[in-house]
């Protein structure tokens, strides 16, 4: 009997991967986003957050008054590794169908210098204050204002 080893031929070895990991793409519309399982919840999650927190209220259109359209925006949030650790949707109002001085008058975006954390932190940490962390999903389930 002639085995392949003393006969010097090789049997082609087969590699299969089973790596199973898929990444769904950045939907290009919400209607594919709704279909796709991994988005939907995230816009479900987005919608209810802002429904429970009254952030808009749907009146009637006064005259002479442009309707501010609305869109989606997700991403990929990545964890150390490279990996994805979850979907992120925004509902966003959409500037183009806005006009300065008819739809508002002024804009304003609260937003915090890292020279102020550090200072408020040094100051926490001189007196020994108590710290806590917050996320956005428990300041929205504390309904903090």
């Amino acid at each position: 009997m002639t085995t392949r080893s003393r006969d010097g031929t090789r049997k082609q070895r087969t590699i299969i991967n089973l790596h199973t990991s898929t990444i769904s793409p950045i939907p290009k519309s919400h209607l594919t986003a709704l279909k796709d399982p991994n988005w939907n919840p995230s816009m479900t999650d987005e919608y209810g957050a802002l429904v429970k927190n009254k952030t808009f209220s749907l009146v009637t259109r006064p005259p002479n008054a442009n309707i501010l359209r609305s869109m989606w925006l997700y991403k990929h949030k990545l964890g150390a590794d490279g990996t994805v650790t979850r979907h992120k949707s925004r509902l966003v109002a959409n500037d183009k169908s806005q006009e300065q001085g008819l739809d508002y008058d002024e804009t304003f975006s609260p937003v915090v210098k890292p020279v102020t954390i550090r200072s408020v932190l040094h100051l926490a940490l001189q007196r020994d204050w108590e710290s806590i962390t917050l996320t956005s999903k428990m300041l929205l389930a504390w309904d903090v204002r």
